[in-house]
């Protein structure tokens, strides 16, 4: 399986939160996980978040930094270019997407073009999956 997962999954990973145990078991099915290149920075804001308004100590936060650092080394990065852009802001027209949403959609898409075989794509944000399915994407959760 090959899975693009947006920020509002992949925060799942590092904060516990409702959901993030079915996060992790779609990671573990993975034959390749892919994010575009601005969940980085999505990721550790929302990781820094959670610590700035005490949900999280500062141990959990140090260490859910520190795992994400880790683990973005093994993810496929799909790089924020010209064509990523443009499908974006396309996609922002066709379904009234938020603009990084529009963004990660257009990742997977691109993606899925380049591999010329199915992508999933794992969201938690409704506007985006519909936006997703309607793309013709197959979605987490079903």
């Amino acid at each position: 399986m090959n899975l693009y997962i947006d920020s509002s999954a992949l925060i799942k990973v590092y904060v516990e939160e409702a959901d993030s145990e079915s996060v992790r078991n779609w990671i573990a099915k993975a034959d390749v996980i892919a994010a575009g290149l601005i969940a980085r920075a999505e990721i550790s804001s929302g990781i820094n978040r959670v610590y700035r308004m005490k949900i999280a100590t500062e141990s959990q936060y140090k260490t859910g930094l520190s795992d994400f650092r880790h683990d973005w080394e093994y993810f496929h990065r799909i790089p924020i270019t010209e064509q990523v852009v443009s499908r974006a802001d396309f996609l922002i027209c066709q379904f009234v997407l938020r603009g990084y949403d529009a963004v990660h959609l257009a990742c997977a898409l691109v993606w899925q073009e380049a591999l010329q075989t199915p992508v999933i794509f794992a969201t938690f944000d409704s506007q985006l999956r519909k936006a997703a399915q309607d793309s013709g994407l197959s979605v987490l959760p079903k």
